[in-house]
């Protein structure tokens, strides 16, 4: 059960990042489940200590969701780096 939560909140999360980086057009349902999920890795291992999210799989909350999302945005802009040369 806990592997279809982490696939829907990691979906959602993608699918909030690319659209607040503007490439919700050129992604598909996967990619925004993978960003969202390598986001959320991201974010737990770099961002959920500094703003005070859970980092462990005991509990969610809404900070650890912010520090997901910001490690997906994160993801994003360094794909869009490499993509064209420039983060939008």
């Amino acid at each position: 059960m806990g592997l279809i939560i982490w696939l829907i909140v990691g979906g959602i999360i993608g699918w909030l990042a690319s659209m607040i980086m503007k490439t919700d057009g050129q992604q598909g349902i996967i990619l925004n489940v993978v960003v969202g999920i390598i986001g959320a890795l991201i974010g737990g291992w770099l961002i959920a200590p500094l703003i005070g999210g859970s980092t462990g799989t005991g509990g969610f909350d809404i900070m650890g969701f912010i520090a997901a999302l910001i490690g997906a945005i994160i993801l994003l802009a360094i794909i869009n780096l490499f993509r064209r040369g420039r983060v939008r």
